[in-house]
């Protein structure tokens, strides 16, 4: 690296050599070149330049470094080029054993000294008189301050309860759902206040009984501080259980549980508190030392087998009431309630051992720092769970365009809705990762903040802002284009007819053809913007295609032909058509095949490339020529008159006489056999009516030949006998 830097520095720094012009005499000064390195030194270069150029934060230093020194001016000074720092990024995995060691190595110190401290000289005699005078001092101190708090609290509570029942009416008239959760933190902020006032007074007390005593003053001021963190731990327990106000509680929970559950805690965190923030400084400070490391142990210890016994002892019903909250609650939050009623209480025993190993290495800030770190989490929890909450509210509601815009775009509205709940989804997972480690960060596992403004988490949030504005304009652009195309496939509020099958069919073929166009577009962009080279993925497409374009000679025929079949206008979905033997209604239509269902039910996939020659019955017009056959010795003005009798009252029909286009034309006889004639009517119909049309005929022509008593043919055979056969023999008459 020093090699490095050192050519680096001699490029902008050493005189350039001024060339000999004509007739002026050379310059005989002559600067001696440095010594070339040996080979390690260059491999020793070499490797700090790879260190520093593997580093982003090195790498940017040295980049800044140079531009600098490439800006400077001739006149002025080059700057000179120092080696960066290389700083190190570590993983959370590495963070934890880093931890791990640490406080292990600081355990084994912490309990050698304990051992040395129990079995040496104490550091100082123990005082009674001076131990006496201040505990009384201390004692008045704590009762004032206890009784105070608990009759500004006893006069508070007729102010809860008719806050609580004013709530409670509120949530059940359903007048408005903000009433409850405003009493609630009302009266949690009402007894924060009442904490302030009783430290104020207790300060105030503090000052006029300690006589400017500091032994005094300072057992004092450790009371007044502990009892600030512990009632405030109190207040957030009576905020959660409410014990004495059920109306003010904002989560179902038995009385008998609350007042369960308030008690143990708020005992188990005055213990903790006053243990370790109280007891143990003064027995520390009055007796000595080792006592004071002995009774730290000796609390925490007890404290702890306690906790881990509740914890046990109501691990059954905690999970029960858990699992039963899941049930009740949403399902994003219901995962996370399950996974955490199956490990809550690994994660409690771990709470109180880390508590009781960090009390060890230092009483009077472990309690601080793991009351902070629980309030951080219970804070992160808190929102991001508000959050959450909110944003699956959101997710469940629906975004309803006008009845007019609905039928413009019908797929809009749905498409929107879509997007808003994909969008919202994603925002939710975003919020439970910034959760996470920001609830890792509180407990010293991970510095959030310095990975966000380091190159690492910058790079991550800039690939983050930039894939979310590629995938919102794609959505935009998808949406506005397909709304477009679906609004031409839609009748508008003005009666605009719907397009034709023809019509309908290419801007459908189009929209998906748009939709993978789309897709493709942004899935390449967004690779490319998380570091995937695209290039060797647009060779490989291109070589495949290659590929399977010479083994796809038939598809390729295929969509070209379905291509010139589309724009020829030669059959459209719902048309009636037949394909060879085949005939159907054409229900799909592909750029590869075509879907063709008979009337048996039977679906046929027919290729574009197949069809050589077709026929469809819904383009323009239908036809109906009927013959009808009558005996040949009947009068044939007789079943013409009949005929157009039939057609006559057929016409009277309004349902028949809207399928007809035109007038009926009467051919007359068209043909003539040895046993009868034929007589021809014929019809032009609107498209796929002349079944309709016919069948009705039918009816109207057997009708009136009856009436008319006009005979069809009837084929007789006559039975002649054979010349050798013999007569048939008579038979009796009886």
């Amino acid at each position: 690296m020093p090699w490095i830097l050192l050519l680096l520095f001699s490029l902008f720094c050493t005189p350039a050599q001024a060339a000999a012009l004509p007739g002026m005499p050379a310059s005989t000064t002559q600067t001696s070149p440095p010594a070339e390195p040996d080979v390690e030194q260059k491999k020793a270069a070499y490797s700090a330049l790879a260190d520093v150029l593997d580093n982003d934060a090195s790498r940017n230093e040295l980049i800044t470094q140079l531009r600098s020194v490439a800006a400077t001016p001739p006149e002025t000074p080059v700057p000179t080029i120092t080696p960066p720092d290389i700083v190190e990024q570590k993983t959370v995995l590495e963070n934890v054993t880093d931890v791990s060691r640490h406080y292990g190595e600081a355990l084994s110190s912490r309990f050698a000294q304990l051992y040395r401290n129990l079995i040496g000289t104490p550091h100082k005699a123990f005082n009674p008189d001076t131990f006496t005078h201040a505990a009384q001092q201390f004692l008045m101190l704590a009762g004032a301050v206890f009784a105070f708090f608990w009759l500004v609290r006893l006069c508070a509570w007729p102010l809860y309860r008719k806050m609580g029942r004013w709530g409670r009416k509120k949530n059940r008239e359903k007048s408005s759902w903000f009433h409850l959760p405003l009493m609630i933190t009302s009266a949690f902020i009402i007894d924060l206040l009442l904490l302030a006032l009783t430290l104020f007074v207790g300060q105030v007390l503090s000052e006029n009984m300690n006589a400017g005593n500091r032994t005094i003053a300072f057992q004092q001021a450790l009371f007044l501080n502990a009892f600030a963190l512990i009632e405030f731990f109190k207040a957030i327990l009576r905020l959660i259980f409410c014990p004495r106000v059920p109306d003010l509680r904002p989560f179902a929970i038995d009385d008998r549980t609350a007042h369960y559950w308030a008690l143990r805690l708020s005992v188990l965190s005055g213990l903790i508190g006053y243990g370790l923030m109280v007891a143990v400084p003064i027995i520390s400070n009055q007796i000595n030392v080792q006592f004071g490391a002995l009774a730290n142990v000796l609390i925490m210890l007890g404290i702890t087998v306690w906790a881990l016994y509740l914890i046990f002892h109501n691990k059954r019903a905690i999970t029960e009431g858990l699992l039963h909250l899941a049930d009740r609650s949403l399902a994003f939050f219901s995962l996370f309630i399950r996974a955490f009623a199956l490990v809550w209480h690994w994660l409690a025993c771990a709470y109180f051992i880390v508590l009781c190993f960090f009390s060890l290495f230092d009483p009077g800030n472990s309690l601080k720092f793991m009351m902070g770190a629980t309030f951080h989490s219970l804070a992160i929890v808190g929102i991001g769970a508000f959050v959450s909450g909110l944003l699956s509210r959101w997710i469940a509601k629906t975004v309803t365009l006008s009845p007019q815009v609905q039928r413009s775009y019908p797929e809009l509205q749905k498409r929107l809705n879509g997007w808003i709940s994909v969008s919202l989804k994603v925002a939710r997972i975003l919020t439970v990762c910034v959760a996470i480690m920001l609830l890792l960060s509180a407990w010293g596992l991970f510095d959030f903040w310095n990975w966000l403004h380091n190159g690492a988490g910058e790079k991550t949030v800039d690939i983050l802002i930039r894939i979310a504005l590629i995938l919102f304009f794609s959505a935009i652009g998808w949406t506005l284009l397909a709304s477009l195309i679906e609004n031409r496939l839609a009748s508008d509020i003005h009666g605009r007819p719907l397009p034709s099958a023809r019509a309908r069919t290419l801007l459908t073929l189009f929209r998906n053809a748009l939709a993978v166009v789309i897709s493709t577009i942004t899935i390449m962009i967004v690779l490319s913007e998380i570091g995937v080279n695209i290039a060797p993925l647009l060779a490989g497409a291109g070589a495949l295609g290659l590929a399977i374009s010479f083994g796809s000679q038939t598809l390729v025929k295929d969509i070209i032909t379905g291509i010139f079949i589309q724009f020829e206008n030669g059959m459209n979905t719902g048309d009636l058509v037949t394909i060879g033997p085949l005939t159907g209604t054409v229900e799909r239509m592909s750029i590869r095949s075509v879907g063709v269902r008979q009337d048996t039910g039977a679906y046929h996939i027919i290729p574009w490339s197949s069809i050589t020659t077709f026929a469809n019955f819904v383009r323009g017009i239908g036809s109906v020529v009927a013959n009808y056959d009558v005996d040949r010795h009947e009068d044939a003005e007789k079943a013409k008159a009949a005929l157009k009798a039939a057609v006559d009252e057929l016409l009277e029909k309004e349902d028949i006489r809207g399928l007809i286009i035109g007038e009926p034309s009467f051919v007359g006889i068209v043909g003539l056999t040895s046993t009868a004639f034929t007589l021809r009517v014929s019809f032009t119909t609107q498209p796929l009516k002349q079944w309709t049309v016919r069948f009705a005929l039918d009816s109207m022509v057997k009708k009136h030949f009856d009436l008319a008593d006009v005979r069809v043919p009837v084929q007789m055979y006559q039975l002649l006998p054979s010349p050798n056969a013999a007569p048939p023999s008579q038979q009796p008459t009886l």
